[in-house]
């Protein structure tokens, strides 16, 4: 009796042991993440396969034409942006959507719903954010249905859905540098005294070429809380942008001298470098010495 329910239990646990173990499934989960500027876009969907199959015509047993399709298998795929982004031209808030589409021939109907949590049976037009229709594009063909963000840059992309030989190719967009001078103007309201705060805002302002005079007053308030070679590089980029290229010149000579007694490892093996290349353009761009002086006695003479 003992030796049965020894073997009963041993089996029991057995079957509890496989049953919690996964098997391949049919249309297996996929993600994509993709960092536009300063905006994180997800997207989870199943990748069903076309073993053979008819897709994307009329009466198709997969995604056929002038039907909701959930734009994958299983549950409805998913859309989630971290901030307000442009989905074909039409604005939509940051959040997480369900992706529904409509396939066609000559033009798809995608939509953006509010009720990510449904499949394409509980779809209602009425929780649409945005409904855009867009022109199917010839593809390298794809056996598994899948979903990329691509080409990138820093504010626009496209979300591709790709199936079969057909791609849907949907231009997403992002104000990233309003997005960013935003939170930059915000950091420093909340920390004006935060040297990492005024150093990254005054190198964005540099980087867009926008606002330089407020951007040498935050390098030069960074130097004064805590002198280092970055920012002392930073305020030398500027004063050249600014055409202050003679005063740029010892700047950028004292960030290397800064630099070098700061036993930091990033500058020896690449601040070093750029700061000495960009040096040496300063020095050829300057006027000389003879040449100030004699234009500082020019005004004097004239006045």
């Amino acid at each position: 009796m003992k030796k049965y329910l020894l073997s009963v239990s041993i089996a029991a646990l057995l079957v509890t042991q496989s049953m919690g173990q996964r098997t391949p499934q049919p249309s297996p989960a996929a993600g994509v993440m993709q960092t536009i500027g300063v905006t994180d876009f997800t997207v989870k969907y199943s990748r069903p396969f076309i073993k053979g199959r008819k897709v994307f015509a009329d009466s198709s047993v997969l995604a056929p034409y002038n039907q909701i399709w959930r734009t994958g298998a299983n549950a409805a795929t998913t859309f989630e942006a971290s901030t307000e982004f442009s989905f074909g031209g039409r604005k939509v808030p940051a959040g997480k959507y369900a992706l529904f589409t409509i396939p066609s021939g000559a033009a798809w109907t995608v939509m953006l719903n509010k009720n990510y949590e449904q499949g394409a049976e509980g779809y209602k037009e009425s929780d649409d954010l945005a409904k855009i229709m867009v022109v199917p594009t010839s593809n390298q063909f794809n056996e598994a249905f899948k979903i990329e963000i691509e080409p990138v840059n820093d504010s626009t992309a496209y979300l591709n859905i790709s199936w079969s030989s057909v791609n849907i190719p949907i231009p997403l967009a992002v104000s990233t540098e309003s997005l960013t001078l935003n939170a930059l103007n915000k950091a420093v309201a909340e920390k004006p005294e935060d040297v990492a705060v005024l150093q990254s805002t005054a190198g964005y302002l540099l980087s867009k070429g926008k606002d330089l005079q407020i951007a040498l007053g935050l390098a030069d308030k960074a130097i004064g809380l805590k002198e280092s070679f970055s920012n002392l590089w930073i305020k030398a980029q500027i004063l050249s942008k600014l055409g202050k290229v003679n005063e740029a010149i010892p700047v950028a000579q004292k960030a290397l001298t800064v630099g070098a007694a700061s036993g930091d490892g990033a500058f020896a093996s690449f601040y070093k470098g750029q700061i000495e290349k960009g040096l040496a353009d300063l020095q050829s761009k300057a006027t000389p010495v003879k040449e100030v002086v004699s234009a500082v006695k020019g005004k004097k003479k004239k006045k």
